[in-house]
């Protein structure tokens, strides 16, 4: 019998991937929070899940015909946020404490995620040896 790691693995395979992408927009906000003139951005998680579970890509433009196809995963689109404080006068639109909140929250899903793959892998192993 074959083992489907869909069903398997669950909806998790797919979390820790956009929860990485999640941890990189935060991280640019955070790393450009004195530039003047940035806007903050945001993923929308649930369409990042629902283009990440249904294996959605977007494929690269090839400008020459010799080009070898390619394409990559399409893990949900970045959104600039609505401001949560006053503008200072420079533009920016980054909340320091806002990011670093939602930097640590995603950090813990992200590592629950990480442990139920954890779990899921522990309990194919078992299944595997017939333990």
């Amino acid at each position: 019998m074959a083992i489907s790691f869909d069903k398997a693995l669950g909806i998790h395979q797919y979390t820790v991937g956009v929860r990485e992408r999640n941890s990189e927009v935060i991280a640019s906000n955070i790393a450009q929070a004195n530039t003047p003139g940035y806007k903050a951005k945001g993923l929308d998680f649930q369409k990042a899940l629902s283009a990440a579970e249904s294996g959605a890509s977007v494929n690269l433009a090839r400008t020459d015909g010799r080009h070898i196809p390619a394409s990559m995963a399409a893990i949900g689109e970045t959104l600039y946020r609505v401001p949560t404080q006053p503008d200072t006068g420079d533009g920016n639109t980054v909340d320091l404490d806002l990011e670093r909140n939602l930097f640590m929250q995603n950090q813990i899903r992200h590592q629950a995620s990480l442990d139920f793959l954890g779990g899921k892998f522990k309990n194919l192993t078992k299944a595997i040896k017939g333990e």
